[in-house]
């Protein structure tokens, strides 16, 4: 089994930074993606960023330029650091692991943006 544990959410006014820690948990293996996804009220669940466990990351169009997502391996940890955060950026955001034998997700952190 993996578990996944995100943190870090919060408000934050439009402009504002805010990280993200995800830490998994359990029967960890290489190779493997952890990647944050996001839904907002009324909204499907969409994928913000992933990275492998090679360094490889991606991003979506809407999050481009204002967030980098990186990766401890030794920590089994994923980071998000969001900058110029955007009211459209609300959502709560879910973190999310995977391998061959795993598809795990977490509970979810709510970020909430002011504008």
């Amino acid at each position: 089994q993996v578990q996944v544990v995100e943190s870090g959410g919060g408000l934050v006014q439009s402009g504002g930074s805010l990280r993200l820690s995800c830490v998994a948990s359990g029967t960890i293996s290489s190779p493997s993606t952890m990647g944050w996804h996001r839904q907002a009220p009324g909204k499907e669940r969409e994928l913000v960023a992933y990275i492998t466990s090679v360094g490889i990351a991606n991003y979506a169009e809407s999050v481009k330029g204002r967030f980098t997502i990186s990766g401890d391996n030794a920590k089994n940890t994923v980071y998000l650091q969001m900058n110029n955060l955007k009211p459209e950026d609300t959502a709560v955001y879910y973190c999310n692991y995977r391998n061959a034998w795993h598809n795990t997700w977490g509970q979810g952190t709510q970020v909430t943006v002011s504008s």
